[in-house]
């Protein structure tokens, strides 16, 4: 079978391997759709992404979609369409029985945090463990089911937050998350969504998939003390001292954008000054599953996908990819 590889920096290569065969509580997906995210295009662009260095040939990926190609245990049907939750989860840790996405020693799809690196998912066919399938509604098109894993980090997010239902919100970055980021918000009962970004593209996805307004930074201010909740999708820290003159006193500021692992400069007397909140948010534990209903439920999300690129012209799905103003989530369609 086909597969796509990263070796190193701009290095991606497409190689032939053997079809995995999958044991007992394991399913082999035939893959359909594999979305580029954020780590993705540190990973080939970079060849690492932060301290997660490629070490050896990488198959990335961990939004996708696809059809059950075999269950040995019979349960799923060849040919069900199904999406992936692509963590494995370590041992559990006690206070955080609730949160498996933040107990040490588990694993993600398409990642080098782990030795051997965990492969990914732009193959032909991929095996992965029973518990991780999700079966997704016959009438959801593939190509907006492979948005499942990035709208689950969303969902995630507005949930650190506190929810959004009545409140006045601000989406700060109209990136792939950003975006639906700001769907979630406006899915899950915001009266009010604002999105900000540098640049005006993007803000034109963010409308499409339901922003009340938009804000393009530099030509506009974003104001001051206005918003309940302000969702920090960019993961800048300009964007962060923004965010937190944004929110009013009293409300949330929930950091969904990654940020390096280093110091950077933020202004938080404000944060202080307002009694407001920051809190972090990571990955998500099982909001996949909401994810797909919302999918299912809200056609506009799919604005969020502006190109299906064939796995034959990867490299120009990884250089489409990094450019915000041409793109909004690229799909490799393998």
């Amino acid at each position: 079978m086909r597969a796509l590889s990263i070796h190193g920096k701009e290095d991606l290569r497409p190689v032939e391997v053997d079809v995995p065969e999958p044991g007992p509580d394991q399913v082999r997906i035939k893959v359909a759709y594999v979305g580029i995210c954020g780590s993705d295009l540190h990973y080939y662009f970079h060849g690492a992404n932060g301290a997660f260095v490629v070490r050896e040939p990488l198959v990335p990926g961990h939004e996708l979609s696809g059809t059950v190609d075999a269950d040995p245990s019979g349960r799923l049907a060849q040919g069900t369409p199904v999406t992936v939750h692509p963590a494995t989860f370590g041992p559990v840790v006690a206070g955080l029985e609730d949160a498996r996405h933040l107990w040490p020693g588990g694993s993600y799809l398409g990642s080098a945090s782990t030795w051997p690196h965990t492969q990914g998912g732009m193959a032909q066919y991929l095996v992965v463990g029973a518990d991780m399938i999700r079966e997704l509604p016959a009438e959801l098109p593939l190509t907006r089911a492979a948005l499942a894993e990035p709208l689950a980090v969303a969902l995630h997010g507005v949930s650190q937050a506190g929810g959004v239902e009545g409140a006045r919100v601000l989406v700060s970055g109209a990136g792939p998350i950003g975006l639906l980021t700001a769907f979630a918000a406006k899915a899950l009962g915001a009266a009010h969504v604002t999105v900000a970004d540098v640049v005006p593209e993007p803000l034109e996805r963010a409308t499409a998939v339901g922003a009340d307004a938009t804000i393009l930074l530099g030509s506009a201010e974003v104001p001051v003390n206005a918003y309940d909740v302000v969702l920090e999708c960019a993961g800048v820290p300009a964007s962060i001292t923004t965010a937190i003159g944004a929110v009013r006193p009293r409300g949330v500021v929930a950091q969904v954008g990654m940020l390096p692992n280093a110091e950077v400069s933020v202004l938080l007397a404000p944060l202080i000054s307002k009694e407001a909140r920051l809190v972090g948010c990571f990955r998500f534990d099982d909001e996949i599953g909401e994810a797909v209903r919302l999918l299912n439920a809200h056609p506009e999300a799919e604005a969020v996908v502006t190109h299906v690129i064939s796995s034959a012209d990867a490299a120009r799905a990884f250089a489409t990819a990094k450019d915000s103003r041409a793109s909004g989530k690229v799909l490799v369609a393998l």
